[in-house]
């Protein structure tokens, strides 16, 4: 019976930092122009899984092309690659260790397969984060004029302000151009959309960041957003129960949508009422709408149903995806 392998690969700009593990086959190719050589490589080995750490974008050519060659690709967040190495005992840190430590960390640790993306899935993921960018921008721009005096200086200010609102505004409606150029997204658009309170930000967001919708519990996809509570609780001490990790990005969006489906989504107006009657904080409240408004969608994707459908039993007509 063959052992199986569990690769480890770190990426940078133009090198990639390979570590094949239990065999210790340790390698380094260049980024894009080494894609074929690493396939070669990988597929001359019994490889359960192969590890990826996010790094800033410059893992996503990689990976697509690793997924395109069937091979079983893991995305490891950082975050908790760091923590499992300094569990481990391992205080340094370089190129090859950091793809050993990946190695080992999809050989021990359950890790979810990447799945591989339509094309345009993967441009709204790129949208998205140029609309992230944009956002946070005119944030900052904003608080910035509030402290402006010299009417020179107001004036550019609000000019900046109305460019990057103009530009957000822009990458909104060429998402949703994006998304009508594909039958089966165009469908699950439809879908999150039905919902009140899910606007197209929500729902491309949904739909680029969160491809699992509708394959998962709804325990699942609460964590993996990261509005699932969790108990803080060791002997005597009860502490108060607390969210925590999850898609960060979608959770944000998530959260702007809950307050405003807490005031004009009748179902959740009356939940987030209810809730506020029995003494529940502001925060606690909204996130608790948060939680029922994602497991609603996953309910919906899941079961192919729109909003108004699932509120009287009706099943929506199947539509080819």
């Amino acid at each position: 019976m063959a052992m199986l392998s569990f690769g480890g690969i770190d990426v940078s700009k133009d090198r990639l930092d390979v570590m094949v593990l239990p065999e210790e086959q340790c390698s380094s190719v260049s980024n894009a122009a080494g894609w074929d050589k690493l396939i070669e490589q990988l597929r001359g080995s019994s490889i359960a899984a192969i590890g990826i750490e996010a790094s800033g974008g410059y893992e996503r050519g990689v990976m697509r092309a690793l997924l395109a060659a069937d091979l079983p690709v893991r995305q490891v967040n950082p975050f908790k690659l760091r923590q499992f190495a300094r569990a481990s005992g391992v205080l340094a840190k370089n190129d090859p260790l950091d793809a050993r430590m990946i190695a080992s960390f999809v050989a021990i640790m359950p890790t979810r397969p990447a799945q591989r993306q339509a094309p345009a899935a993967q441009r709204l993921t790129e949208m998205l984060a140029v609309r992230r960018q944009l956002s946070a921008e005119k944030v900052a721009a904003e608080n910035a004029s509030r402290l402006l005096e010299d009417a020179m200086l107001q004036r550019l200010s609000r000019r900046r302000i109305v460019r990057l609102a103009a530009d957000i505004d822009l990458l909104d409606q060429h998402m949703v151009e994006i998304i009508a150029t594909d039958a089966a997204l165009a469908h699950r658009y439809h879908l999150l959309s039905s919902m009140p309170g899910v606007g197209p930000v929500l729902a491309c967001t949904l739909i680029a960041l969160l491809p699992e919708l509708g394959r998962m519990s709804r325990k699942q996809v609460a964590a993996l957003v990261g509005v699932a509570p969790y108990a803080f609780e060791s002997g005597t001490l009860k502490g108060r129960r607390c969210i925590w990790g999850g898609r960060a990005h979608v959770r944000q969006v998530l959260y702007m949508a809950a307050m405003s489906a807490s005031n004009w989504n009748p179902a959740f107006k009356t939940f987030h009422d209810r809730l506020k009657a029995a003494g529940k904080l502001p925060k606690v409240a909204i996130v608790a709408v948060m939680r029922k408004m994602i497991t609603t969608l996953n309910a919906m994707v899941r079961d192919d149903v729109i909003w108004a459908d699932r509120l009287t039993g009706r099943h929506s007509v199947p539509t080819a995806r």
